[in-house]
């Protein structure tokens, strides 16, 4: 009723332009045909850019890395624009039909539709008609939805005025001008709203039939475009399905008028039945398939990544925003095999209902490429069980970090940034120390766990096997807590600090930033991995040494184009190189000590993970850690193509050891996880290290210890 009065609202507008006074009797063809609108018109250029480049909120799809699997969408109008050529010509006749059935005649205002609703509205006192066109009714559409305008601009384009019919005429005759008949055709249909949440033909298709607009037939087209007078009340799913098959008669009938389609066609659409399979496109996270709701967690990650990039606005929100309506195609880094393997062994130490947690991330080297994150939890919003804070339902960022979850304390596997700090400041791996039981530094501590009239004063865990004469190969094999707090002392443990954060591992926990920030000097048991990280931060850490020193900002996309098929740089991988080559290759040669491999230069005497190389069958370097009391558990593992790391904890409970027996099948999990990922990959070696970086100095062995 609102448009009709609308539309009767033209008349009067073109008697004022022209200088005449309508009456309330019928005018005269030939002065309505002689008004002028062309005087009236806006030039194209004048036009508001959202009219030339219309802003319709498109839905973003995110796929899997075959870039066919569907992960999920984000959308705030579910909408994605198709080019005509891919909408069912019965389709385009129908909208015709239904809508502006001289379409193809006019020039953007009907001058006959204007005079017809204005007699008829005379004669009966009431609007009953209307004279909209398809090119009004699409410049109504953008303008009352454009983001870019404000509320209070967004709803005077739709006011009922005088100013508001005659802006709308102007610009439609200036859109008539510059732009063909299909050009605006596609247009209309692309951002019309259809009910039920569909805006555009593609999404309505799909919502009401679960097809797309070039397979609709005759009574889907027609019904569809009566939805679009009344898209709320007639919505055949959550409305009137009754009024919505009026409309569709109504459609065919105006087809049969117009010799779109024949008398026999249009009655056997209109005995169809109404046959709607309905389907609705998933929204957000949370609406990933729940048979691949492990995926969520993944998606999770890569919606605070984009948060994250500039190029998509100057704010978080802002960015979100863009995600939800720019119509992006991202094909993401998953991959789902990976991801069910990762599972699988996640799975396998902890059930979904267990408190304790086995998150688990896997890095592509020299990308920053991820193709997984695994949790043993539902994503979900579900409510858990009366004291269950995290299980089995979250959608807390337990794999990745953010949003409240700091991390987790992975123990000795931080010290590889010792092992960095010392090989970069010139010590080479044979640099040695006769290792005691307990080393007194001069790092002070108020912790009287580990503490020497306020030293700290590290022990290692097994002194037999740990003890002694040690190098960087064997003390990182046998994880000599007392050799590396000599290193650190050696090298400075601000190097340290700095070497883990050039790395990419980030301090989420506030107390750890603060040290990192002022303390670093004095953080002496940085080096046994007392500070929180995550899976996902530390697979990337080891995965630059895997590189040769090259870092890879953690990417969660293969791809993303926009809207119009164009690449986003954003999409790239942003890597730089942040450790000398020969550094990070001396570093692998020590990390494949503790995995049971041998260095090239045969150094490697024991490890902490020893059954991981035999399992594998291919090189392979990495790292075990244990924090205090086993309270976390750690194991790292790399090849010169992939890198795994996992963490187990308890996520609500940090002070509830998970023990240290469940490291060996840790071990054995992450040597599965790689074993699957990398079943169809060539088998490549580490390079190894210059005789320099590996022979330079000669031992220096600490007195009295």
């Amino acid at each position: 009723m609102i448009r009709a009065l609308h539309k009767a609202f033209t008349v009067l507008l073109a008697g004022v332009l022209a200088g005449l006074v309508l009456a309330a009797a019928a005018l005269p063809l030939a002065l309505v045909f002689g008004l002028g609108f062309g005087g009236i018109a806006s030039s194209y250029a004048e036009l508001p850019n959202t009219l030339r480049t219309p802003p319709t909120a498109q839905r973003s799809t995110l796929y899997a890395a075959d870039g066919v699997t569907l992960v999920t969408s984000f959308y705030t109008e579910d909408r994605v624009d198709v080019p005509l050529a891919k909408v069912a010509p019965v389709m385009r006749q129908a909208i015709v039909a239904a809508e502006d059935a001289r379409f193809y005649q006019h020039r953007g205002v009907d001058l006959r539709g204007v005079v017809r609703a204005f007699t008829v509205n005379q004669r009966d006192g009431q609007a009953r008609q209307g004279a909209s066109t398809l090119t009004m009714q699409y410049v109504r559409n953008v303008l009352s939805n454009d983001p870019r305008l404000t509320k209070e601009q967004r709803k005077k384009a739709t006011e009922i005025s005088t100013a508001r019919k005659l802006q709308e005429m102007r610009y439609a005759l200036a859109l008539e001008r510059e732009l063909t008949k299909d050009e605006i055709l596609t247009r209309y249909l692309n951002i019309a709203y259809f009910g039920a949440g569909a805006y555009g033909i593609a999404a309505a298709t799909k919502r009401y039939f679960s097809t797309t607009p070039a397979r609709l037939t005759l009574a889907q087209a027609s019904l569809l475009a009566g939805l679009v007078r009344s898209p709320d009340t007639d919505d055949p799913i959550n409305g009137d399905a009754d009024a919505a098959l009026t409309r569709r008669s109504y459609v065919l009938d105006r087809m049969v008028a117009l010799a779109q389609v024949g008398p026999v066609d249009a009655a056997q659409a209109r005995e169809e039945p109404l046959d709607l399979r309905p389907s609705r496109t998933p929204n957000d996270c949370t609406a990933v398939p729940e048979q691949r709701n492990d995926w969520g967690f993944f998606c999770d990650w890569f919606t605070q990544w984009w948060s994250d990039q500039p190029a998509f606005g100057a704010t978080a929100a802002e960015r979100q925003d863009t995600l939800r309506r720019g119509g992006f195609r991202i094909v993401s880094s998953l991959d789902p095999a990976v991801q069910r393997a990762a599972v699988r062994q996640v799975t396998g130490i902890y059930d979904v209902d267990d408190p304790r947690a086995a998150p688990a991330a896997v890095v592509q080297p020299g990308t920053g490429r991820v193709l997984a994150l695994a949790v043993n939890r539902h994503y979900s919003v579900a409510p858990n069980p009366a004291g269950q804070r995290n299980y089995p339902n979250t959608v807390n960022q337990l794999v990745a970090g953010g949003n409240g979850i700091e991390g987790y304390q992975a123990g000795s596997t931080f010290k590889l940034f010792t092992l960095l700090a010392a090989l970069e400041s010139g010590l080479p791996l044979e640099t040695s120390f006769v290792a005691p039981s307990r080393i007194v530094t001069r790092f002070p501590t108020d912790d009287p766990r580990s503490s020497c009239g306020g030293r700290w004063c590290p022990v290692n865990a097994t002194p037999e096997w740990m003890d002694g004469y040690r190098t960087m190969w064997t003390a990182f094999g046998r994880s000599v807590n007392t050799y590396f707090a000599w290193l650190t002392e050696k090298v400075g443990a601000e190097r340290v600090v700095e070497m883990a954060e050039r790395l990419g591992i980030r301090f989420r926990a506030p107390d750890d930033a603060e040290l990192a920030r002022s303390g670093a000097r004095d953080w002496g048991a940085f080096t046994l991995g007392v500070s929180s990280t995550t899976p996902l931060d530390l697979a990337n850490a080891y995965a630059t040494v895997a590189a040769e020193g090259t870092w890879c900002a953690p990417l969660p996309v293969v791809s993303i184009t926009d809207s119009a098929g164009k690449e986003v740089a954003a999409g790239r991988p942003d890597c730089r190189q942040v450790i000398d080559t020969e550094v990070a290759r001396a570093a692998a040669d020590a990390a494949r000590c503790p995995v049971g491999d041998q260095s090239m230069y045969r150094r490697c005497d024991g490890g902490t993970a020893e059954q991981l190389r035999p399992g594998l069958g291919r090189p392979v370097a990495g790292k075990t850690g244990s924090s205090e009391r086993n309270e976390t558990e750690s194991v790292v593992a790399f090849t010169p193509q992939l890198a795994v790391a996992q963490i187990a904890a308890n996520p609500d409970d940090p002070r509830d050891a998970v023990g240290a027996a469940v490291q060996s099948r840790m071990v054995d999990a992450v040597g599965r996880v790689l074993a699957a990922a990398l079943a169809d990959s060539p088998v490549r070696d580490f390079v190894p290290p210059d005789e320099s970086i590996t022979y330079r100095l000669t031992p220096t062995p600490r007195d009295g210890n």
